[in-house]
């Protein structure tokens, strides 16, 4: 029985990979002014982050309607076949609308599709490593009671952290609050942001300085790890020297069984600006 993962673009899955594991994106759209742009098809991050230096506007994004979620839906069940069954894993419903949107798309079909939709409660390659940890369980074999047993234990367990260079993003983009952006630019202020347990964009720590904060960062992930073997993220925006040097110092912190270094794409990019540093853990069980 073909089980087949699907996702929306803002899980910032490479392609490549994408294609090797058979998984499915839903693209969100970006908008810069009268200009709308499809997500890893009509603009890619390096684009986007060349536009985003020299616009004068803040661009904005834009959820997959229901019909298109439909439309991706119906077109797994007839590639694959009746038998299929379809897990979508979806960026939070507490940052977008993408979730409701795949929420409504499945109830416009057939009943019979059988179709899971979970809200990831996360965002970019953090939802996304986990459609590829799905994807290649369903590859292995694994059945669909287990695939979404261990989906489970990644979403609750898995650990994110992300320093961003300017909290002036995510305050224009509604997801923090105006007096955090200003304290944090006037003071050098870094803070440490994470998701929450509902989705939502929270600050985990403040520290004066990106070094001090990656310091506070590895503290805090020697004490999930444990010394335990951890699969690995790396994320950046724009700036992959930088991410580059965090993954081999982790490499050298922590035992890794898998690693990613991914640049986010541009709907994540949309709220965070340029200058993102961040990383996803996992321990690998």
């Amino acid at each position: 029985m073909p089980i087949v993962i699907l996702t929306d673009s803002a899980s910032d899955i490479d392609a490549s990979v994408r294609q090797s594991l058979g998984i499915v994106a839903v693209p969100l759209k970006i908008m810069f002014g009268a200009e709308t742009y499809v997500d890893a098809v009509t603009i890619s991050s390096s684009e986007f982050f060349d536009k985003l230096k020299q616009s004068s506007v803040m661009p904005t994004t834009s959820q997959p309607s229901p019909l298109e979620f439909a439309e991706a839906y119906k077109a797994i069940h007839e590639k694959y076949g009746k038998d299929v069954q379809i897990i979508a894993i979806l960026l939070s419903g507490s940052l977008s609308g993408t979730y409701q949107s795949a929420m409504i798309a499945k109830s416009m079909l057939d009943e019979n599709i059988d179709i899971t939709v979970i809200d990831s409660r996360k965002a970019s390659f953090v939802h996304g490593m986990i459609c590829v940890e799905a994807a290649k369980a369903a590859q292995a074999g694994q059945n669909k009671e287990q695939i979404l047993d261990q989906i489970d234990r990644y979403l609750d367990e898995v650990q994110v952290y992300f320093i961003v260079d300017t909290l002036e993003f995510l305050q224009k983009g509604g997801r923090i609050g105006r007096a955090s952006a200003v304290i944090g630019s006037l003071l050098n202020i870094k803070p440490i942001l994470t998701l929450d347990a509902a989705g939502y964009v929270s600050a985990f720590d403040k520290v004066r300085g990106t070094k001090k904060a990656l310091n506070r960062v590895f503290e805090a992930l020697q004490e999930y790890a444990q010394g335990e073997s951890v699969k690995i993220a790396v994320l950046h925006s724009s700036v992959p020297d930088q991410a580059a040097e965090l993954l081999e110092r982790l490499k050298q912190e922590f035992s890794i069984t898998d690693s990613w270094l991914e640049q986010i794409g541009p709907v994540i990019g949309t709220h965070t600006g340029p200058g993102l540093l961040g990383i996803v853990m996992v321990k690998d069980k």
